[in-house]
This record gives structure tokens, C-alpha cells and sequence, in this order.
């Protein structure tokens, strides 16, 4: 549901007058234009429920897939209660067109925050990103994707709350998505969507949502869309060679961990991203959501204390004690080297796990191949060698003649004019 920006306060349609009927609904005004139809803000005459109703367009009414599309998203935006997903609480039919009555979101899309505001600051961005995070994160659990995660599929309350809606490109595990989607092809907006999301939509599992929350965290913390510039074709490619501008090239302001979350969800290759919105969640707040190594209970010891155990060069077991903040600093120094060498524990006597391990340190540990800048237009696009005269094109070499070949040519042709001339004379 797009934004409602213009709508002051509690209750934003006392005593206004209707323009029309849905069902037992008043219309009062349009709001807004979305992909399948227009939203209105609507009032139950009853008891005075101010809600948004999606009204279907009367030019897709005839295509039954997109229909049943519009009935999906009623049904399985009903069966969820989250309070970071928008309610769908009713659907119906008039003569003309199916419609979907939502809760109304007294707020704005992050699309239109961000376009009218710019980038947001970090923190603000990781809050409402976390909150998405926990609605998606209960969107699989039901066994669905939600295929179209996106700043303008997110709208803002006034008092913080982010809550994702459009659920209508929403993917059934179990049943295959209805026959809705066809193999091979792509569903959802291509700046946002996976690499393999654009290739095969009918195949998209819970990592797509990943990696357009990531594209979604992106644009929040830079203002920018990614792979803005390219075609949809390009913006593929692109994306499965990890040809990204590195947000924090774009706002160098965010932190590492930040830039290198963002990176993580929208690596080209779905194995490296996070394997669940939870752990996307640890990633961009560096704070674990659940115990998942058994860890011994903290003594006495202060809570923010940490083990390290690594090996030196002589090959002996070494430990160092120290605060989150003070090891993270020591790695990013160069006092502590090769992260992925050391294990970590809130004990002195173990046990020591890796780092990645760890929300703490997981960016640390967890290194990512540095993004490959976008290739310009006409760009050679072949293998790129450190010869110069490879990517040329081919000239005969011109090998230098002696000296000493020059003059021996010229005493043979003197010899022979000289002959020449002697028998020419008898």
C-alpha cells in the first residue's frame, strides 16, 4: 500500500463526505496509485474505521491471474498477524472489480521519505530494516516469499513503526505458487531483485527477500537505487559478478559493519548471504538473537568481556582478554592480524569457537571479495592482462637491420656495376 502522507492525526476523515461506496465502505478520497489498481481512504459508516482499500483496475478484471494475484494477497496477508505487516482485513467484489480492505497507515512510504529527505542516518535505517527483518522473518516461517521487497513496499508510521505490505507477488513454497508464476521468467522490481529472482521468480526462496532487504538497506543509508544506471540485462549481470558501488563509497559516513552487511545480502551468490532474516538481523546490529553454541553462564567477570585463543608463530596457544569495543579496534589497528585464525569465548576455559560465529565480530571474520566497479560503457569486457599489446591490435614487428648488411649489399652492387661496365667496354 502506497504512503498516506497527507493524512493529519487519529482520525483524518471526521465529517468529510463521501465520494462514493464499496461495499458497505465510503470512499472519501484517492491516496494513492498503485500497480494493479487505486487506493482510497475509506471509512466504515458504522462504528467511523478509517481503512485503505485497494480497488482493482478495470483493465486487468479480465486477466484471471492477475485476479487471483489480487485475491492471494488477502488471503495470506489475513493468515499473518504482525505488527510490522500490514492487516488486510477484508475482501470482496463489486459489478466492476475485486477490492482489499487494509488497515490504514497514518505514515509514508521509505520511498517518498527518502526521495523528498535523502539518506537517512544509519541508526534510524537499521531500526526500521530490523523491523522488516522480524516481519519477513515470519513471512517464511509460514512458508511464503514475499518476492517484492522495496522502499516504496514499506511505510512508515508516524511514531517509527515500519510496516511491509504488497503481498501480492507473495510465492507459496508448498503449493508452487498457485501456477501463477512461470519458470524462467521474473517477477518484482528489478533494481531490488536477486539475480536469481530475475532469471526463474518461480524458484525464488527466502535468500531473494534477503537480497532486496539488503538493496532496500542500500538505498535507505545512500539515497541511490543500485545498478541505477543499468538496463535490466546488465543490472543481472552486474549483480552476479558482485559489481556493486560499495555504499560506503556513496556515504562514507556508515560504518564498516554496515557496508559490509549491505554487501553480504546482496552478494550475487546466495550461499554467502545470510541464510535466514535473523541472522541478517545480527549482521547489521552486531547483537545475537539467540543462543545458538552453548556457552558457559558469566561469572564475575564483567558481561562485555571476551576471550581470544590463536596461535603465535612459534606455534604455542595464546589468550587474549578484552571488550567488544577493544578487540574490534585492535583488528581494525592491525595489532590483532588474520581474524579468521582466532576462536572466541565469554571463558577463559572455553570453548572457543570461530569468530563468524559471533555477531560481534562476524564482519571481521567473514571477509568479502572487494566489490568490482561497474564497467562504462565500451568497456573492454574480455580477460584483462598486464600486457598492453595484448588487447591492441596486431602490427608486424619492425626488427632493426645492421649496419654491417647495409654496407656489404653496397660493395656487392658496386662490385657488380663495376663488372658491368668492364665487359660492356670489350
Amino acid at each position: 500500500m502506497p504512503d498516506s502522507a497527507d493524512a493529519p492525526g487519529v482520525n483524518p476523515v471526521a465529517g468529510q463526505p463521501a465520494l462514493g461506496k464499496v461495499g458497505k465502505y465510503d470512499l472519501l478520497k484517492k491516496i494513492a496509485d498503485g500497480g494493479m489498481g487505486s487506493i482510497y481512504l475509506g471509512r466504515n459508516p458504522v462504528d467511523g474505521t478509517v481503512v485503505a482499500i485497494k480497488v482493482m483496475s478495470a483493465i486487468y478484471v479480465s486477466n484471471p491471474v492477475l485476479v487471483k494475484r489480487f485475491e492471494q494477497e488477502f488471503r495470506v496477508a489475513s493468515r499473518i498477524n504482525h505488527p510490522n505487516l500490514v492487516r488486510a482485513l477484508e475482501y470482496g467484489e463489486t459489478a466492476d472489480s475485486p477490492y482489499l480492505v487494509m488497515e490504514f497507515i497514518d505514515g509514508e512510504s521509505l520511498g517518498a521519505k527518502v526521495e523528498r529527505e535523502g539518506p537517512m542516518e544509519e541508526l534510524a535505517a537499521i531500526k526500521i530494516i530490523a523491523q522488516v527483518a522480524q516481519a519477513l522473518h515470519r513471512v517464511h516461517k509460514e512458508n511464503l516469499v514475499h518476492r517484492d521487497v522495496k522502499p516504496d513496499n514499506i511505510l512508515l508510521e508516524k511514531t517509527g513503526v515500519a510496516k511491509l505490505t504488497d503481498l501480492g507477488l507473495v510465492k507459496e513454497k508448498q503449493s508452487g505458487d498457485m501456477n501463477l508464476t512461470r519458470s524462467g521468467r521474473g517477477l518484482g522490481t528489478p533494481n531490488f531483485m536477486a539475480p536469481e529472482q530475475f532469471r526463474d521468480a518461480k524458484n525464488a526462496d527466502p535468500r531473494c527477500d534477503i537480497y532486496s532487504l539488503g538493496a532496500t538497506f542500500y538505498t535507505l543509508v545512500t539515497g541511490e537505487l543500485p545498478y541505477k544506471c543499468a538496463n535490466p540485462l546488465d543490472a543481472w549481470m552486474q549483480k552476479v559478478q558482485n559489481e556493486l558501488i560499495a555504499p560506503k563509497d556513496l556515504n562514507p559516513k556508515i560504518s564498516h559493519r554496515t557496508d559490509w552487511a549491505i554487501r553480504r545480502a546482496m552478494n550475487g551468490d546466495p550461499a554467502v548471504r545470510p541464510a535466514n532474516c535473523r541472522e541478517f538481523i545480527e549482521d547489521i546490529t552486531g547483537r545475537t538473537t539467540r543462543n545458538t553454541i552453548e556457552m558457559p553462564k558469566p561469572g564475575p567477570v564483567a558481561i562485555d568481556t571476551w576471550y581470544l585463543s590463536y596461535q603465535d608463530k612459534l606455534g604455542s596457544r595464546q589468550v587474549v582478554k578484552g571488550s567488544t569495543k577493544s578487540i574490534r579496534k585492535s583488528f581494525r589497528d592491525g595489532i590483532l592480524e588474520e581474524p579468521g585464525k582466532f576462536r572466541a569465548s565469554r571463558s577463559n576455559k572455553g570453548p572457543f569457537v570461530e569468530l563468524q560465529n559471533f555477531p560481534e565480530f562476524r564482519d571481521l571474520a567473514f571477509q568479502l571479495p572487494k566489490p568490482k566497479p561497474p564497467k562504462t560503457q565500451g568497456e573492454f569486457s574480455g580477460p584483462i592482462t598486464d600486457s598492453l599489446d595484448e588487447t591492441a591490435p596486431y602490427k608486424p614487428l619492425k626488427k632493426k637491420v645492421p649496419l654491417w648488411i647495409y654496407l656489404a649489399i653496397s660493395l656487392i652492387l658496386l662490385f657488380g656495376l663495376i663488372l658491368a661496365i668492364a665487359v660492356w667496354l670489350r
